[in-house]
């Protein structure tokens, strides 16, 4: 099977780009507005600084830096049209914040509106195909509050987010399905839930017997196979993939990292414990940065122990357990030891560790969205204030990527049905017409 190229925009860190080459896929560039989370895809990709097989081909004309997509739209969409019939996927998922249910769901987010570019990326570019993953509620239509609406005939059908972004795709020649798929079934050891859209140029999906949901049900043969594969069972639990970097296993050290302030420590890893374990540091064994440990008070290491002793793990805190610890925070989750994580969010202090009383490092977070070891991060480890909304550090960077199991599996699924959608119309030829080949069949 020849290697696909893709184009990964919204890229973040990097997990939906590394899935993809994972599955034997050709980066050729990548588009981030943000400068960390840029920085960290390029201490990853960017080919002097890349791990084998997965270094990005970089046209020489697209700066390698941060660039914001209406920028390259604006500078470069001659170059981008040029690159027809080149590119065979378009991955890419505009930032989920207005649409998810963890935090406001704000349908005037400007964020929400990324999406229209996206759009015009694909019509530029014109893939074979394209990948974009989201939260579930981009597929819910937002309801404004304190609004009194008094119809006049038939009210509009109200439409989400994903409702719009398939008629726009639609309506420059793509066929569009998406549905929802849980990370946790694909060797994740994370129960995160992610809606998945997958779109193929019509004049290719007519000769995909089944339409688009022949990509979904290569998607479960290929999760089948990559488990197989892996040598992983149908669940990995947050031990296995977490038990190595235990704090009680092995000594601490000071922090070293030229991002972090004096002061921190950071756990060392222990013998691997599980296969996931194993997968992940690789064959090289390579060494994992960002695990500082956060700096918790006294106070606080001792509510969490109790709350460790004594509330039910790997289900969310409810409100009147919150207030009877004294916490203020809408999700907090104390993790179970022989589950998948709960799903891994921008906030490091979310979820709490399964037996020890602290949050998660950096390192731990990625682990449970299964990125190796050997992958660099970059930036600072947090931010505050009003800044959440203007930079992505570490924990951020984690908690928005696409697991790279999942992305691997979806990638191997989208190219085997790039493949039977070249090997019919070769077969059959360009000229016959699908409904023609149905009545011969």
């Amino acid at each position: 099977m020849k290697a696909r190229r893709f184009v990964d925009l919204f890229s973040g860190c990097g997990g939906l780009s590394l899935g993809l080459s994972m599955a034997g896929m050709r980066g050729l560039f990548a588009i981030e507005r943000d400068s960390m989370a840029f920085e960290t895809f390029a201490a990853n990709f960017v080919p002097a600084a890349a791990a084998a097989g997965h270094g990005f081909e970089w046209p020489e004309w697209l700066d390698q830096r941060a660039w914001g997509i209406d920028e390259l739209l604006d500078q470069h969409a001659a170059q981008l049209r040029k690159l027809r019939g080149t590119v065979d996927i378009l991955a890419g998922g505009p930032p989920c914040q207005g649409f998810s249910f963890a935090g406001r769901r704000v349908e005037d987010d400007p964020r929400n509106q990324l999406f229209e570019k996206y759009v015009e990326a694909v019509d530029a570019i014109r893939p074979a195909a394209l990948i974009l993953e989201n939260v579930p509620g981009m597929r819910v239509v937002h309801r404004r509050a304190n609004v009194v609406e008094i119809p006049f005939g038939p009210a509009p059908r109200k439409r989400s987010f994903y409702d719009k972004l398939a008629e726009s795709l639609d309506g420059i020649g793509y066929d569009v399905e998406a549905v929802l798929v849980d990370a946790s079934r694909f060797g994740v050891p994370q129960r995160r839930s992610r809606l998945i859209a997958i779109g193929v140029r019509k004049e290719l999906a007519q000769w995909l017997e089944g339409g688009i949901a022949r990509v979904f049900a290569l998607l479960e043969e290929e999760r089948e196979l990559q488990l197989a594969e892996l040598g992983l069972g149908d669940e990995v639990s947050a031990s296995d993939a977490i038990s190595d970097l235990e704090t009680t296993r092995s000594p601490l050290r000071a922090c070293d990292d030229p991002e972090s302030a004096r002061g921190f420590m950071e756990a060392s890893r222990s013998q691997a414990r599980s296969r996931y374990q194993e997968l992940m540091r690789g064959v090289g064994d390579a060494v994992p940065d960002s695990m500082r440990l956060a700096r918790h008070r006294d106070d606080v290491r001792e509510r969490f122990a109790r709350i460790l002793a004594e509330c039910r793990k790997g289900v969310r805190m409810n409100d009147e357990s919150r207030r009877s610890y004294g916490l203020k925070k809408h999700r907090v989750y104390p993790m179970s030891d022989a589950s998948p994580a709960p799903t891994i969010t921008t906030l490091p202090d979310d979820v709490l560790h399964y037996s020890e009383p602290r949050i998660l490092t950096v390192r731990e977070s990625a682990r449970l969205q299964s990125f190796p070891d050997w992958f660099q991060f970059k930036g600072k480890y947090t931010t505050g204030g009003d800044r959440r909304t203007k930079e992505c550090p570490r924990y951020t960077q984690v908690g928005n990527a696409v697991p790279p199991y999942l992305a691997r599996a979806i990638g191997g699924a989208l190219g085997k049905a790039l493949a039977e959608i070249e090997v019919t119309r070769d077969v059959f030829g360009q000229a016959t017409s699908p409904a023609a080949i149905a009545v011969s069949r």
